[in-house]
């Protein structure tokens, strides 16, 4: 694959600085069939090969069950490519979300829906750990959010532990740039299902994805030095690497964290 080398560098970094994986881990990666959860997915399929901590992968797809369903033949292919395994789980979620209760702010509900979903069929196969696809700009994106509409400095952290669940959430991806990954995903034509959610592109996370890529404009590096921020200032389980060489290495706009 393509630019494989680049994504490993990211991917190998954090899982390394947040101590991510363990030998014997069996983890699920939440595929939802957007670019980032595919390219975690091959990331972690490359890394297993000859990464010292030996651990099982397989795949895990929520339906939401939106009208019309959902074609996984090709995410199903790519699995079988990777040689790992991929379960869909089927869900109502969308019909609760939209028919149902009708939510003018669906996202929170939807979210934590699918989250429920993912981490009981986890449960249920006997994984220990839950990858998701969050990147580099989604930390800095959901940090503004909760610094903006809750007033609070907060993120989600680089590995959680949900006793209820009794699995663990690791991101692999916090040092990689969404560039990277959208530029990887087209060059090796990764098979992407549009999101048919009706409220897509239609949310707060994109009014703050817009405000810092104009921001960024005239502040450049600006992203970066809000990671480094949050990196220093030990927020949610972050923490400063004095190498950060994950991120630095292929960002030819930054010059300082």
């Amino acid at each position: 694959m393509e630019n494989m080398k680049r994504v490993l560098s990211y991917t190998r970094r954090a899982v390394d600085d947040y101590a991510m994986i363990a030998d014997g881990d069996k983890i699920a990666v939440g595929v939802s069939g957007g670019k980032d959860s595919l390219t975690l997915l091959c990331a972690l399929a490359y890394l297993k090969r000859f990464y010292p901590h030996k651990f099982e992968l397989c795949a895990i797809s929520v339906d939401m069950g939106f009208d019309g369903g959902t074609d996984y033949s090709q995410v199903k292919n790519l699995c079988d490519e990777l040689e790992v395994p991929l379960k869909i789980i089927p869900t109502q979620i969308s019909k609760i979300i939209f028919d149902v209760r009708k939510e003018s702010n669906p996202c929170s509900l939807c979210a934590k829906m699918r989250r429920g979903a993912l981490h009981g069929a986890a449960r249920d196969i006997g994984c220990t750990s839950v990858a998701l696809g969050h990147h580099f700009d989604d930390v800095v994106e959901t940090f503004m959010l909760n610094l903006f509409f809750e007033g609070r400095l907060g993120c989600f952290s680089p590995v959680t532990y949900l006793s209820r669940a009794g699995i663990k959430l690791i991101r692999p991806m916090i040092y990689m740039p969404e560039k990277d990954i959208r530029e990887f995903a087209s060059k090796n034509s990764l098979p992407v299902i549009n999101s048919p959610c009706p409220a897509d592109k239609k949310t707060e996370r994109e009014k703050i994805k817009t405000l810092l890529k104009n921001l960024e404009r005239e502040n450049k590096g600006l992203r970066y030095r809000i990671f480094g921020a949050m990196a220093r200032g030990e927020i949610d389980g972050f923490k400063f690497i004095s190498r950060m060489d994950g991120i630095k290495r292929y960002s030819e706009d930054i010059s300082e964290l």
